[in-house]
């Protein structure tokens, strides 16, 4: 049997998301404003309340399409209100159309959010040692200075625990502990 994070429930969504995509680097840019977007949906809530969710999350903000969120209208902002499928709350919902804003102003600016984000850790992973759950924080001083510089850029929902959590999604961290096979200590070459 397979050792995992201690984090894990014996959910199938959990053990995917934590096998398959957790802590695994990603450039790509749609799926950078969709972990943003989930990420802040979490707060105060369980990751696995939000995975439970997340394809109805991909219907109901039209595949995290940046261009079409960043045009929502009151109609729309409206309907996602009435989804019983998402997490309804309008202030998340208001700071998601003004991340795509956002997120847009910044593609622009470094040619992509990916070139942005990665480049607070030089474009590669940093790789951490823990050995249990405990030792894992909840934000650092790195998610801090990537919280203040997101908030002067005028992001919404993205202090530094949300960040943190963030960047163990994408896998600008790698927090998987030791003794879990998707450790890299742990991955056969």
């Amino acid at each position: 049997m397979k050792e995992r994070c201690e984090w894990v429930s014996n959910e199938n969504i959990c053990i995917d998301y934590h096998d398959n995509q957790w802590g695994k680097p990603v450039f790509d840019d749609n799926l950078l404003f969709e972990f943003l977007v989930l990420e802040s949906f979490q707060a105060g809530l369980s990751w696995q309340t939000i995975l439970m969710k997340r394809e109805n999350f991909r219907r109901a903000f039209d595949d995290f399409n940046l261009i079409k969120i960043s045009n929502y209208n009151n109609d729309k902002i409206t309907e996602l209100l009435d989804n019983k499928g998402i997490i309804r709350n309008k202030l998340k919902i208001d700071a998601t159309i003004n991340n795509a804003k956002k997120f847009i102003e910044i593609q622009k600016e470094c040619d992509s959010f990916s070139n942005y984000i990665w480049h607070f850790v030089n474009h590669k992973p940093i790789i951490n040692n823990w050995k249990s759950n405990d030792e894992i924080p909840s934000k650092t001083v790195l998610s801090e200075k990537i919280s203040k510089d997101l908030k002067q850029k005028g992001f919404k929902f993205v202090g530094p625990t949300i960040v943190y959590a963030f960047m163990q999604a994408i896998g600008m961290v790698n927090d998987h502990i030791t003794k879990c096979f998707c450790h890299p200590n742990n991955i056969k070459k």
